[in-house]
């Protein structure tokens, strides 16, 4: 892959310079879509909008079939580089290497079109929206799965701040499940100087935002993991007058079930109960987002297998730490047995970091593992 390292390169940044955020990625896909179909693959378009699935079939006869996936979207960000080619778009920029992510599934897509040495199928899967609006589980509802059939299912993130070139895993829960919530906390507005005649929600959201730092540190076992961040306080209008009224905003991350539904529960409980003693009431909005991504035991033996062919022993981490961070690709995982890894990218600005730029020196790099795991899994019988 080497070889077409310049060639990608290209690719990317002409990526990098159209960023489009959920299910608004038309001109990506369009861009996407002219690279499969000129390399010759079977192309359907449409699965959520913008999603595109491109079918290689291996010439070494019958064998199961599989996906590899990549994801589409932009972030809502103002770009901060002074790039050549940054963002055209002002208030979206591609800071997380979704950009990278396509390249490198196109890297690998065009070499096994022009090597097709494998028994099976590879469908080439383009999600948009996954940041935030669950492009993932969208295509899943509208029948990737049914149209595609295939026995596994993978996806690679590449992974600043890690020593460059090496994969990162783990069997199991690898990225957390996604919360929102949203309280509303409703008191009776006062003079500043006269409290008493009011029911002040100032008071009683400060006291919630601190409860709330109870659930993980007393309800959750240590030996699990949680996280629930109150990221928004809005309320008031000027300095002697006591609201109505006080919005709350933030997220939870949990990685199983079981504590997903106990911090849940305890939210609930501390919100309203907390209110309720202030006299206050509260309107409580909590929305479970994205489910925790669990890696499937024997794809990701093989995913960890393929990286360590690539890269070598040295380079493959597979008890890499959890992260809390949330992948839809989670969705995918729930519907199909497939494993997710990160692909290490060096020093550098973190994700959604506004001066963030995916490395090109790793495109090769995750080109390769792709290429490498197609071979693997869709290997011909001896």
């Amino acid at each position: 892959m080497a070889a077409r390292a310049d060639e990608m390169t290209g690719w990317r940044r002409t990526l990098h310079a159209m960023p489009e955020t959920a299910f608004e990625e038309h001109r990506t896909s369009a861009y996407v879509a002219e690279k499969l179909e000129s390399f010759g693959l079977e192309l359907h378009r449409g699965l959520a909008g913008t999603g595109l699935v491109a079918t290689l079939h291996g010439q070494r006869g019958a064998g199961p079939a599989i996906g590899l996936r990549a994801d589409m979207d932009a972030l809502d960000i103002h770009e901060a580089t002074n790039l050549a080619y940054r963002s055209d778009t002002p208030g979206k920029m591609h800071a997380c290497g979704h950009d990278g992510h396509m390249t490198m599934l196109l890297g690998a897509a065009r070499h096994l079109a022009e090597n097709p040495d494998f028994a099976g199928t590879v469908h080439f899967i383009f999600q948009p929206a996954e940041e935030n609006e669950g492009g993932g589980k969208v295509m899943v509802e509208q029948g990737l799965f049914d149209l595609f059939p295939m026995q596994q299912v993978y996806g690679l993130h590449n992974w600043p701040n890690a020593p460059f070139g090496t994969f990162l895993g783990r069997v199991g829960p690898m990225f957390a499940a996604f919360d929102i919530f949203e309280v509303k906390i409703l008191g009776r507005g006062a003079h500043a100087a006269m409290p008493q005649r009011g029911i002040d929600p100032v008071l009683a959201a400060s006291l919630v935002v601190a409860q709330l730092q109870s659930i993980v540190a007393r309800s959750v076992s240590p030996q699990e993991a949680a996280v629930l961040t109150v990221t928004q306080i809005h309320g008031g209008e000027t300095w002697n007058i006591i609201p109505d009224e006080v919005v709350l905003r933030g997220t939870a991350r949990t990685f199983t079930p079981e504590v997903r539904d106990l911090v849940e529960q305890r939210f609930r409980a501390v919100v309203e109960g907390v209110c309720a003693a202030q006299g206050a009431q509260a309107q409580i909005r909590y929305e479970r987002r994205y489910p925790s991504l669990v890696n499937w035991k024997e794809p990701f033996g093989t995913a960890i297998e393929t990286a360590r062919a690539t890269a070598g022993d040295d380079r493959v981490i597979a008890d890499f730490e959890p992260i809390m961070a949330a992948e839809d690709f989670a969705y995918m995982l729930e519907a199909v047995p497939g494993a997710y890894l990160c692909l290490a990218s060096g020093p550098g600005p973190n994700l959604h970091n506004a001066e963030y730029d995916f490395n090109d020196a790793l495109l090769p790099v995750g080109a390769s593992y792709w290429v490498n795991l197609v071979h693997q899994v869709l290997a011909p019988a001896s």
